[in-house]
């Protein structure tokens, strides 16, 4: 992959030339000779100048079987596989043959615009004509059938063809990594050897790809070996795949090494290799630099290195960084670019709420909007709250034809969820069913998860029946469920389910067990579950999980274990941590203990109006009205207040949204004297209780006093 610029210019530089052979051409007279007119066609066709190419086929006088297959050739490899398609039609037609260049080029178009019933109808045809035995037709046919995911049919094609050479093994050895068959892969690796076949860079870049975990460090080390010795390392394919592996292994030692001993032989895909290993690692800086030096030895960077470094930028990254980029991205001329455009959408709907207007800004100067950028807006609407938004932006995506996929409806099902509009709500779940997108684990979880925040318990459990569930994803939304719905019980029963059907669990799984685990007081069982994390399940335990266990603390009444638990973090904590504490303080009655929890926050979160409002709450119910007033006279000062609490209700599919004291409602008249109504009879229905139990107390006086006589 070339630097854009470089790329460009080295277009304009090749058309500049075939223009100037073609004006030669003219003024020499040998436009009419075949041989010069097909390397015109060919050299537009390289420069993407297709339509040049056909009004230059058009008017030969005479054409053989060359130039057919040269503006058959161009058209595949511009993406244009229907126009291709037809120059082939009326090559047959014209009465010339077809050879193994024809099929060759046409099968590369099957294989791009993933085909295979028609790489079929091509293999009857090659069968018929007896092509089948050539190498190059029969590679070409083996790599159509490999990059239509039917490896088993390619390797049926390898065991017919006579002699096949490195290209027929490499694109048999590249499908079998492409569908993750590490043992088929290198098995074929082996039996390469055996036939004679030296491997070269086409044989260990796919198979260094599939070397994607710490557990193949080892094998890593010796696809790097075996390449070193048969003297490809110094391949860019073989070196960026390298880097890439020793990455995805767990050792950017080592992916840094090979960098570094490759300065010779660096392209711009090794940058981006080393630059997507750094961010792999979690060290932006790194990444930052290395950006950086890439442009001072003039490596111009391209779309990859743009999205890739931008998508490392959000709050914790180095200040103003992402802005720098957006400027840089300006000044470069890129914004006309949509991926990089959907990067800069995506950095600042993570930096924080208030960059949502930049986003849009962003979204709307996008001319060709794809998937990804409306996906984007719409996600980024439904996790800031704005779930209003999301719906209508969804409605305008539906009016305007956009592809929906399973991004767009687990977005939209959890602004639904936000609303709990459960009509509109079933209406996306149909959708899904019309679309075939209910059974995606993304939007299977979604689905239950807007059962559950709706109140139905028994249609999240019908949806969670109807999955696959393969996935932890549908699990965890079930769990959570159950868990917000005080049925901890069941949460943990779904929990050994999932065990015992062999689920992997992940960091989500014991967030979810753990809520159940606190909304049924269960301890000792909650402890236990924190503990198998590591020991058990090989997850490491995150902040979330803390908070869980403190709020667990803290709803049994053991502020103790509380405290103890945050100052025995291996991290130090954060605003969520310091919330649940203050939360379980305000339980447990610790005003102390809250007043230190509330230090940290107000330092970290000084404009969060939570903390007040809870201390403050706190000091009231103890009675000390002194301090109570110290913190509203705080809050003034520092301009901090209180946000109001709203209730919704669905009537009828629209939303009616209520705050305390609230005369927004156009029926607002109405809505209070049915309050008022239902306030008198709630009276009447509290001096009716009262009686009735006076009554009873009454009875059961006399009772007690008949049978202490009888006793007596």
């Amino acid at each position: 992959m070339r630097p854009l610029q470089s790329l460009m210019q080295s277009s304009a530089s090749a058309l500049s030339k075939v223009l100037s052979t073609h004006c030669l051409s003219i003024k020499l007279g040998t436009i009419s000779d075949v041989y010069a007119v097909n390397n015109l066609i060919n050299g537009y066709a390289r420069s993407r100048e297709l339509s040049i190419a056909c009004k230059l086929f058009d008017e030969m006088p005479h054409r053989d079987t060359i130039s057919w297959n040269t503006l058959i050739a161009g058209f595949v490899n511009c993406g244009e596989f229907e126009c291709a398609m037809e120059v082939l039609r009326s090559m047959r037609r014209g009465g010339m043959s077809i050879d193994v260049y024809t099929f060759g080029s046409i099968l590369k178009g099957v294989a791009g615009v993933h085909r295979p019933a028609l790489g079929e109808q091509l293999h009857s045809v090659i069968l018929k004509v007896g092509l089948l035995d050539n190498v190059y037709c029969g590679s070409a046919l083996l790599d159509m059938y490999a990059k239509s995911h039917r490896v088993w049919d390619a390797f049926v094609i390898l065991q017919h063809m006579h002699q096949p050479n490195s290209i027929s093994w490499n694109a048999l050895i590249s499908g079998f990594s492409q569908n993750k068959d590490r043992e088929m892969a290198f098995f074929l690796l082996l039996c390469m050897g055996r036939e004679g076949v030296k491997p070269d860079d086409g044989t260990f870049a796919p198979l260094l790809t599939l070397l994607d975990g710490p557990k193949f460090y080892r094998h890593a080390m010796q696809i790097h070996a075996k390449a070193i010795k048969s003297g490809l390392d110094s391949r860019n394919t073989v070196c960026n795949a390298t880097i890439t592996s020793y990455s995805e292994c767990g050792s950017i030692e080592d992916a840094k090494r090979v960098f570094n001993d490759s300065c010779l032989m660096q392209d711009i895909v090794t940058w981006n290799s080393m630059i997507a290993a750094y961010l792999a690692h979690s060290e932006e800086g790194s990444a930052f630099k290395l950006f950086v030096h890439m442009q001072h030895v003039g490596f111009e960077p391209d779309i990859y290195t743009y999205t890739s470094i931008i998508s490392a930028c959000f709050e914790e990254s180095p200040k103003n960084m992402g802005l720098c980029l957006h400027c840089l991205v300006i000044k470069k001329g890129l914004e006309i670019s949509v991926p990089i455009s959907n990067a800069l959408i995506a950095m600042y709907l993570k930096s924080d709420n208030r960059s949502m207007e930049e986003a849009l800004r962003i979204f709307e100067a996008i001319e060709s909007k794809d998937r990804v950028s409306w996906n984007s807006i719409l996600t980024g609407y439904s996790q800031i709250g704005l779930s209003e938004n999301s719906l209508k932006l969804f409605a305008h995506m539906r009016y305007l034809l956009v592809e929906i996929d399973h991004y767009s409806f687990s977005a939209v099902l959890k602004s639904c969820s936000d609303l709990a509009t459960l009509q509109l709500g079933q209406e996306v779940h149909a959708l899904t069913i019309k679309t075939g997108f209910e059974s995606n684990e993304f939007v299977a979880g979604s689905l239950i998860f807007m059962y559950s925040k709706c109140g139905i318990i028994e249609d999240a459990r019908n949806s969670f029946e109807e999955t696959q569930q393969d996935s932890s994803v549908t699990w965890n939304s079930i769990i959570f469920g159950y868990a917000q719905h005080g049925l901890g019980h069941d949460a943990l029963d779904l929990f050994r389910l999932m065990t015992e059907r062999r689920v992997k669990p992940d960091h989500i799984t014991f967030v979810a067990v753990l809520t159940a685990c606190s909304h049924i007081g269960l301890v000792e069982e909650g402890e236990k579950i924190m503990d198998s994390m590591e020991q058990d399940y090989g997850i490491p335990l995150r902040m979330e999980h803390y908070a869980c266990l403190i709020d667990l603390f803290g709803r049994s009444g053991c502020i103790d274990k509380a405290k103890a638990l945050v100052e025995s973090m291996p991290f130090r904590p954060d605003p969520m941590v310091w919330k649940t504490l203050l939360g379980a303080c305000r339980t447990c009655g610790d005003i102390e203990l809250a007043r230190t929890v509330a230090s940290q926050l107000l330092e970290l979160e000084p404009e969060e109006h939570c903390t007040y409002i809870l201390l403050s709450d706190m000091y009231g119910n103890l009675g000390k009205w002194g301090h109570k007033a110290e913190i509203k006279r705080l809050m003034r000062e520092r301009g901090v207040r209180k946000v109001p609490g709203w209730s919704w209700i669905e009537v009828q599919n629209e939303v009616h949204s209520f705050n305390a004291d609230d005369h927004s409602h156009p029926n607002c008249k109405e809505i209070y004297c049915v309050l008022i109504g239902l306030m008198e009879e709630i009276k009447l229905l509290n001096l009716d209780l009262d009686a009735h139990l006076e009554v009873s107390e009454g009875s059961f006086h006399r009772e007690m006093l008949t049978d202490d006589v009888q006793f007596e």
